[in-house]
């Protein structure tokens, strides 16, 4: 499916091979578990079944680590390819999953999505049919609003179905009659149709060893990083990873995912090799989840949580920020992480990087007194 709108200028941009992935971790993944600080006492306390200790942390240096199952993002972050920002999150408080995940999608209380402004307000306007690409279903919020969207579970559905190639020269001649911005849109679908068809008469082989893991997600990060390589103008990705909402039983749940999240981002990471320097991966979540466990083994629905960032020429090899103490009296509503970087100022220096104009940066994130966190040296 293609939502486009005849402000689009559909002739692509191959020259520039910027591009932006946001990764989006549904159910309110916990940041605790993911990047612990295993230094601290009330940590422990707080977690006597769930705590990670430090003698199975992944060190990072300093007081946190990773979780034994983020092990491949060990790696990337030893190549100083991976920035971490922990305490990040909303300065909303809902405990809503729909909610949280809408106003952080739309960058505040303001129609449309903060990505999709951002494609609006790019310093260079120049767009393809293929410039913004969601691996999903439906359209998600975060592209809502952008001049076009190609909403694709493969590549296998870019397509005009059997019969194409009659269909497609028909369609030619119509558009083809038309002088307008309409009639351009048109024909740079159709162009970039026949792009795809050609993408998928070829088998691809992933480069530099890389694997991907055999399920939605690693299939989605293999179409993103075919579409950049390619060529086709790709400025902007969005892909899900769902099934963080770890009330029960957090370490049958969320271990797994875990595993998929770091093999799947090392599979991206190695195989887009020297053109990870122009594209960046942001892995983010609704909300963090309590400091305490409950008495089902999980965690509850919390504020603080934890950030990700991939490539691009970051600053790796990082942890900018810190979770802070975690006594009961410091935290907020005596049970959660406080919010210490706005998640809007770790994307601000992104979006910059990635082409936008930082006149325009209000109207990307509006209503937003933006302090960028310099996580680029």
């Amino acid at each position: 499916m293609i939502k486009s709108t005849p402000l689009a200028a559909f002739n692509g941009n191959g020259d520039d091979q910027r591009a932006l992935v946001v990764i989006f971790l549904r159910g309110g993944a916990d940041g605790l578990t993911l990047l612990p600080p295993f230094e601290d006492d009330e940590y422990h306390r707080a977690r006597p079944s769930l705590g990670i200790s430090k003698k199975i942390a992944l060190s990072l240096g300093g007081n946190v680590g990773l979780h034994p199952q983020l092990r491949e993002l060990q790696d990337i972050y030893k190549d100083g390819a991976l920035a971490i920002v922990p305490a990040c999150g909303s300065e909303d408080d809902t405990r809503s999953h729909f909610e949280a995940q809408d106003l952080m999608e739309h960058g505040g209380l303001v129609g449309g999505g903060w990505l999709a402004r951002f494609l609006r307000n790019r310093e260079d306007v120049h767009s393809s049919a293929l410039a913004a690409v969601a691996i999903s279903r439906d359209l998600p919020e975060v592209l809502r609003g952008s001049p076009s969207v190609a909403v694709m579970q493969s590549l296998d559905e870019f397509s005009l179905g059997k019969g194409s190639e009659k269909l497609a020269s028909q369609l030619e001649k119509l558009y083809g009659a038309q002088t307008d911005a309409l009639g351009q849109a048109g024909l740079g679908t159709l162009k970039e149709l026949r792009r795809i068809e050609k993408l998928r008469a070829t088998k691809y082989t992933p480069e530099h060893g890389a694997e991907y893991p055999n399920d939605y997600f690693g299939r989605g990060l293999t179409q993103i990083a075919r579409l950049i390589k390619a060529r086709v103008g790709l400025q902007a990705a969005s892909l899900d990873l769902h099934g963080w909402d770890s009330h029960f039983a957090q370490t049958t749940l969320i271990e797994p995912l875990m595993q998929r999240l770091a093999k799947g981002l090392f599979g991206f990471y190695r195989d887009m090799g020297k053109a990870m320097e122009t594209t960046t991966v942001v892995v983010m979540t609704e909300f963090g989840r309590t400091i305490r466990e409950n008495s089902a083994f999980g965690t509850d629905h919390g504020h603080g949580g934890v950030m990700f960032v991939v490539g691009g020429g970051v600053r790796g090899g990082r942890v900018f920020g810190e979770w802070g103490a975690l006594q009961t009296n410091i935290l907020e509503f005596s049970s959660d992480v406080p919010v210490n970087a706005n998640y809007r100022n770790i994307l601000a220096p992104i979006l910059l990087k990635h082409g936008a104009d930082e006149k325009k940066m209000g109207d990307i994130f509006p209503a937003f007194d933006l302090q960028p966190t310099n996580i680029y040296g």
